[in-house]
């Protein structure tokens, strides 16, 4: 099956490393800076066909896992929990990510028409987000992730008003607090979360 195994950003590193981030990698996936304010814009897999370039429209690359330690971040980042990615057309998406062995493990209305189809790519959940039924033919494309944090307080304390204040996220049991992202420059959407309850 295939493993999350980097994002390409065409964002600013340094907003980023400002944000208390180390600009590597999360977890065990790397981060690839380009030139650009478009945020997320590709992936790589390892354990991926290499003839693979696109996921519905999405750049993507086979890739060598690295086995490298995860990078320690100032505002206590731990890992991916799940990166967000949107589409006009959800059965298309789903059909593509299920092609290149990636298979829908459950999906969720979420009202006015829209759902969330939830995948497994290795440590990193994969949250599609788009209309029951299709409303235009463009590609899929990302929107953002959330990161897990070791203790969300002390992220908020570190971050202060960069920062919303944490609250109760929709999943039980967890918190979340959203960086203020156009605030600081950053063009993807980045939200911080308690880790799953065990």
């Amino acid at each position: 099956m295939p493993i999350l195994a980097s994002l390409t950003i065409a964002d600013d590193a340094a907003a980023w490393a400002a944000a208390g981030f180390d600009t590597t990698r999360i977890g065990a996936v790397d981060l690839l800076f380009v030139d650009g304010s478009d945020g997320i814009v590709g992936w790589g897999f390892a354990a991926l066909d290499d003839r693979v370039t696109s996921i519905d429209g999405i750049p993507t690359a086979a890739v060598e896992r690295q086995a490298m330690q995860p990078a320690t971040h100032p505002n206590g980042t731990t890992s991916i929990d799940h990166v967000v990615v949107t589409t006009p057309d959800s059965a298309r998406t789903t059909t593509a990510l299920e092609a290149v062995g990636l298979p829908a493990k459950r999906t969720r209305d979420i009202g006015r028409g829209m759902q969330q189809v939830f995948f497994r790519a290795g440590e990193v959940i994969l949250e599609l987000v788009g209309p029951v039924e299709p409303t235009g033919d463009g590609p899929a494309g990302f929107f953002g992730l959330a990161v897990n944090v070791e203790d969300i307080d002390a992220t908020k304390a570190h971050l202060g008003d960069r920062c919303t204040d944490p609250k109760d996220a929709v999943q039980p049991g967890r918190r979340i607090a959203t960086l203020k992202t156009r605030d600081l420059g950053i063009a993807t959407s980045i939200a911080f979360m308690t880790p799953h309850p065990r």
